[in-house]
């Protein structure tokens, strides 16, 4: 079963709170859909031409350091880009290599995808200390992978809402109950779909999203308001895509939920600080 840990907060505060953008750019419309066309490719280019500089604008504004999750495709098209994220002091963290689905790979496929990641992440001078998987979704070789390659923190499962864990291997089996193995030497940021602005906000065809942000704000605002209220030593993580919360009616969204963050006691930081403040 998970480990779960605790976040040591700074005193006044009342939960951690980390804004992690995946910056997947047209990877996402390429692997994730199968779409290459123009129009698809064009809404990455939006992320990384317009999103990220007002994400960037709306972070310095309020003094913010939040998380990357660069796929090395991303990496590779727009390294200017990403650097300058570097520079912001920001933390780039990996996020495959063009946004494949590691459920079916095998395990030299997978363990070729996290290389080919890595190495693109090197190039723009960045050893990513955390990972998170393309669509929230795991094989039965990542974590044995994640491991294998140092690092330190994933942020792709929902094994709980609030506190960080070690998450424990799980074979799943139909005839008799599941089986888990020892937790991992791996910390886990859990997330959630609900805290995520893709599905909520995202047209894709006959998947649409499109929601009106403030049905958004409104989750966001009602489950940072109970873990303000009713855990501590917790955290709480929100997935954001340049190329979505970078529209601008969600970006002022955005802004408005740090402002209540804030106005809320959460101190708003790297998974990476999370990760150096959590103990088991």
């Amino acid at each position: 079963m998970q480990k779960t840990g605790k976040v040591r907060l700074p005193q006044g505060s009342t939960i951690a709170l980390n804004l992690g953008f995946d910056f997947d750019s047209s990877s996402v419309w390429m692997e994730s859909f199968g779409k290459t066309s123009p129009v698809y490719t064009s809404r990455g280019e939006y992320g990384a031409e317009v999103g990220v500089p007002r994400i960037l604008n709306l972070l310095d504004k309020y003094h913010i350091k939040a998380n990357f999750f660069v796929p090395g495709h991303t990496a590779d098209t727009y390294p200017d880009v990403c650097r300058e994220i570097s520079a912001g002091g920001h933390e780039i963290c990996h996020h495959g290599y063009v946004h494949e689905d590691p459920t079916e790979l095998s395990y030299h496929e997978e363990e070729n995808i996290i290389v080919k990641g890595l190495e693109a992440l090197d190039r723009i001078g960045i050893t990513p200390q955390g990972y998170r998987s393309p669509g929230f979704d795991f094989s039965p070789n990542t974590v044995e992978l994640l491991q294998k390659y140092g690092f330190k923190y994933d942020s792709s499962l929902m094994g709980n809402d609030f506190y960080p864990y070690c998450p424990a291997p799980c074979i799943v089996h139909f005839d008799r109950g599941n089986e888990f193995g020892e937790p991992a030497d791996i910390v886990e940021m859990p997330v959630s779909w609900y805290m995520d602005d893709f599905p909520h906000s995202e047209f894709v065809m006959t998947r649409t999203g499109m929601k009106p942000q403030s049905q958004v704000f409104e989750i966001w605002k009602s489950t940072l308001d109970y873990g303000a209220d009713n855990i501590k030593d917790g955290v709480l993580n929100v997935t954001m895509h340049p190329q979505v919360i970078g529209r601008p009616h969600n970006i002022r969204m955005l802004e408005d939920f740090i402002i209540h963050a804030v106005s809320r006691g959460a101190y708003i930081t790297t998974m990476m600080d999370i990760y150096e403040r959590t103990e088991f």
